[in-house]
């Protein structure tokens, strides 16, 4: 059982080096030389990322680029998790979420970034006729693929116009050519939102991608934090100190100091180039290629030797998406359901599988009637969980909700498909979502429906409900000491 009363969150690196140094000092760090971008490191992406306890791969040598020019992927699986989000190697997936959960989401502390003069990020500056993005080792992440992603383990930092908000947003993007990176920003996500602002003002977006980085500040920017707060705040929160900036000479935005890649440059309505399609996390290419904002890329900036931090969604599984969305997610719904005052909530898990966008297990310890409608009906739209949800399941406090047979068994044996399942119509999906209609595509129509399985006990005849024949955690305890010796 995780002791939370003295567990502290206390990361080991600083930047992207230091965290491959520690990678390497628990032997799951892998380097490839003289691998392809054009198939090569997709192919590699394939072998290595759905693997729960895949190494960390970083590909040097690329052919066509300029040496010392490298591609990271697979960040967050193995043992590797804990020590990037800074927590003791013993927790388990599970208690890992739960330590985030107390350490920096319940009781929420943001720092300020702190601006800087200098950092390795201005190693290397490229403006006007200097600049060329295909000299980056950009790969082909998936065959049929539409282009070059180099935004996949990235982030975009914008500015609200309006009261200068500055959010840091993960979005897909795309290498045109030598000087414009597409960038898809989904409707509704904060990006988009200030994407607007700034074209009903008649004024291009000034934008920042960072396509390298630490990988706190990409799990920040790539889960849902809450409208008006700066992801950097975040990420100083849970270090305990600043994170140190420096102002983007041509917007003003802040760029972390030690990031290894960022592009500055600007969004103008009505300039647009087709981008897609891309394999993505649905493991589908359902939305398909369409015209999109193009950003117009006015300086670069890199670190000597700078490094790609590749995140590409494999789909149809669990992937380094799903993983380090299901700890974050995970913690973050817990909070969201405590915050909406749902009492006796024992364990949350958003699944792998579907990258932990598609299905969510909440167990509850049952303390009135409706008490485990309440808890789905909140999970099924907080802010969490909104987007692109399809399936919450409820259950008891007996069920492992991280266990998905251990969820379908409670499914299958408590929920009974006439009473237990209520289905909601017209919330907010992705364009990434495979059910959407031609029709709904054509009208710009991203709802669905969802649906909220009642996997508890019937709370007015729980008392009566058949006994389980599974021994308890005591006796499941004794019989691993006794007799764990015949599995091996």
């Amino acid at each position: 059982m995780l002791d939370r009363r003295n567990l502290q969150c206390a990361p080991v690196y600083e930047d992207l080096r230091e965290w491959l140094e520690e990678a390497d000092k628990l032997g799951e760090l892998r380097v490839v030389k003289g691998a392809s971008w054009q198939e090569d490191i997709g192919l590699a992406a394939e072998a290595v990322i759905k693997e729960d306890d895949g190494p960390a791969v970083l590909f040097d040598d690329v052919p066509g680029c300029p040496p010392g020019f490298r591609v990271l992927m697979n960040v967050f699986a193995g043992k590797r998790r804990n020590m990037t989000l800074g927590f003791p190697a013993e927790l388990t997936k599970v208690e890992l979420s739960d330590a985030c959960y107390d350490t920096f989401i319940k009781d929420r502390k943001t720092i300020p970034p702190r601006v800087v003069p200098d950092g390795p990020i201005f190693e290397n500056t490229m403006t006007g006729d200097d600049i060329d993005l295909l000299k980056f080792p950009t790969p082909l992440w998936h065959v049929d693929d539409g282009g070059r992603y180099i935004g996949t383990g990235c982030y975009t930092v914008t500015r609200d116009p309006d009261d200068g908000w500055i959010n840091l947003g993960t979005y897909r993007s795309m290498v045109h050519d030598s000087k414009s990176v597409g960038v898809f920003m989904v409707t509704g996500k904060h990006g988009h939102q200030h994407r607007e602002k700034y074209f009903a003002r008649g004024e291009p977006m000034p934008v920042v991608l960072v396509v390298g980085g630490e990988p706190l500040t990409f799990f920040a920017g790539s889960t849902e934090a809450p409208q008006g707060v700066c992801e950097l705040d975040i990420v100083g929160g849970i270090r305990g100190k600043p994170v140190d900036v420096v102002e983007g000479p041509l917007t003003g935005l802040p760029i972390p100091a030690n990031a290894e890649i960022a592009f500055e440059g600007f969004l103008h309505q009505g300039k647009v180039k087709t981008e897609g399609p891309f394999g993505e996390w649905t493991g589908y290419y359902a939305s398909g290629a369409h015209p999109e904002t193009v950003l117009e890329v006015e300086a670069v900036y890199h670190r000597n030797d700078p490094i790609i931090h590749g995140v590409p969604p494999m789909g149809g599984g669990s992937d380094e998406m799903g993983r380090y969305r299901a700890i974050l997610r995970s913690a973050m719904l817990k909070d969201n359901l405590v915050e909406a005052g749902v009492p006796d909530i024992s364990a949350v898990w958003c699944h792998e599988v579907g990258s932990s966008r598609l299905l969510h297990g909440v167990a509850i310890k049952q303390r009135y009637p409706g008490h485990a409608k309440q808890a789905g009906h909140i999970a099924l739209q907080c802010r969490a969980t909104n987007y692109a949800n399809r399936y919450v399941v409820v259950v008891d406090d007996d069920i492992d909700v991280s266990n998905l047979e251990e969820l379908w068994w409670a499914i299958l044996t408590r929920s009974d498909p006439a009473t237990s399942i209520d289905i909601v119509k017209g919330a907010w999906t992705s364009p990434a979502d495979p059910r959407l209609t031609p029709e709904q595509r054509g009208n710009d129509d991203i709802t669905n429906s969802r649906a909220l399985i009642d996997a508890c006990r019937p709370f007015h005849w729980r008392d009566e409900f058949p006994r389980v024949n599974a021994p308890s955690p005591e006796q499941a305890r004794r019989a691993r000491e006794k007799f764990g010796y015949l599995l091996q």
